[in-house]
């Protein structure tokens, strides 16, 4: 069953996070700094949403990192009753879906809940302040539909961002696989 985004409200902070990379040393939110933008996205490697569109996700990352857009990638699932969002299968996906940005993993599950994130892939793109400028879908690609995978709707958010306007509502929520929480972690 598929889960929509939380649609966390325009304008919150940023939550700080330090987390491990599947490359080995920790990432922070602070390394980010100088970005004019920052893209977090909640992934996963076994999700059929996720797999749609990794591909662009990895073209659109690399793309707007020459625009000064930094790109994290983090995976909270509970990898003890889903094995394939382990750090192995996360690199595996890394390369196959050219992701250059950190990907870390968020054993704990604390980022996610700081997030508000509730499904993969749920993107939170924040402004030159670390403020959400944009919560949404990548564009309308689903498994099972047809729609070209081109970040439409991300692409568009990320040009008024990089430009210092606002992104106009209505957002429409990012659609995916429930995060898969840790009994007893689940959001309130």
């Amino acid at each position: 069953m598929a889960i929509a985004s939380f649609m966390v409200p325009l304008g919150s902070p940023a939550p700080p996070f330090r987390l491990p990379s599947i490359d080995g040393g920790p990432v922070a939110d602070t390394d980010f700094g100088t970005a004019s933008a920052l893209l977090v996205i909640f992934l996963s490697n076994h999700c059929p949403y996720v797999r749609r569109v990794e591909n662009g996700i990895g073209a659109l990352a690399a793309e707007y990192a020459g625009k000064g857009v930094a790109t994290v990638g983090i995976c909270s699932n509970d990898v003890s009753r889903y094995p394939d969002d382990g750090a192995d299968h996360l690199r595996e996906q890394a390369a196959r879906a050219g992701f250059e940005f950190p990907y870390l993993v968020d054993e704990s599950q604390e980022t996610a809940r700081a997030y508000r994130a509730a499904c993969t892939p749920d993107f939170f793109l924040y402004d030159g302040d670390r403020r959400l400028a944009y919560r949404g879908e990548f564009d309308g690609a689903r498994p099972r539909n047809d729609v070209p995978v081109d970040g439409s709707s991300l692409r568009a958010a990320l040009d008024l961002v990089l430009a210092g306007k606002a992104v106009p509502e209505p957002h429409t929520p990012s659609l995916g696989c429930g995060i898969k929480w840790i009994p007893g972690n689940e959001p309130v």
